[in-house]
């Protein structure tokens, strides 16, 4: 499109819905577009979505810190496989380390050996301590046992690395729950984030995946990966419009350092 280009209503319309924005938001983004009551340029279009994008995002969530009763507090870390859920911890715990607090990680995704060691790896690269338990171990045990040595060791952070599961799968649902009943045996108010990891490549299956898992456990927040490949994270938009479940970190890359926390002003101008 240029700024002499007629506009192609139709056109526009499905290149937002097909960016990930939902239908809600492109129909303000048209709205807008036509209250203008004039020629509509490029520029026109690109500043509107980006007022939307903005406006439907709230402020910028703040770190999270350490709780002041010097008690871990114990995060959970949930999504399906293949988004990048035990990377993700890992670099969780290293972004929370770099500020002086002691973090240890709940290796959980016990039924999957490749996991256990995955994680494993990254500690030692890391220089962060995993807590794991035996192959096929109830994955509650691993959290409850990591929980402890975190109350042991006044660690401030316990990061819970768990399974990877189909948001379909009622039963691995339930163990989530499971979970976060173990954790609440030795602190009534644990876990005290859950956050899901979502691929930005993975499009509006990843809104259905936030349903599901908000059923099972109560999100804080997103951790949105993959944003350095062909995703741009546009379906954050409607699961914030739907679920009012806000990004908190962003990853980019491969690397530890590829992490950050979500700043909307950033992200939106990414997204488009």
């Amino acid at each position: 499109m240029t700024n002499r280009a007629e506009l192609d209503w139709d056109e526009l319309e499905a290149s937002l819905i097909s960016s990930d924005l939902g239908v809600g938001m492109t129909d303000a983004i048209l709205e807008d577009l036509k209250y203008l009551g004039r020629f509509v340029t490029a520029n026109d279009v690109l500043e509107i979505t980006r007022k939307q994008m903005l406006k439907r995002l709230p402020p910028d969530a703040p770190p999270i810190l350490p709780r002041m009763d010097g008690k871990p507090l114990v995060i959970l870390v949930v999504g399906v496989n293949g988004t990048g859920k035990t990377t993700s911890s890992a670099k969780l715990g290293l972004w929370l380390s770099r500020r002086g607090s002691k973090v240890i990680l709940a290796a959980a995704d016990t039924f999957r050996a490749a996991a256990v060691e995955q994680l494993q790896r990254w500690g030692e690269r890391l220089q962060l301590e995993v807590i794991a338990g035996k192959p096929n171990a109830d994955p509650s045990s691993v959290c409850y046992g990591a929980h402890q040595q975190a109350i042991q060791d006044q660690a401030k952070y316990l990061i819970c690395d768990t399974a990877g599961r189909i948001h379909t799968r009622h039963n691995l649902m339930e163990e989530l729950g499971k979970i976060r009943r173990t954790l609440a045996k030795q602190d009534p108010t644990a876990p005290h984030m859950t956050l899901l990891v979502v691929d930005a490549t993975t499009g509006s299956n990843a809104l259905q995946q936030a349903k599901e898992f908000h059923k099972a456990c109560p999100l804080d927040g997103l951790i949105v990966t993959k944003l350095d490949g062909s995703g741009k994270g546009g379906i954050v938009f409607a699961i914030q419009d739907q679920l009012k479940i806000t990004p908190r970190f962003v990853g980019t890359g491969e690397e530890p350092e590829a992490f950050a926390l979500f700043q909307r002003e950033s992200f939106v101008k990414e997204v488009i």
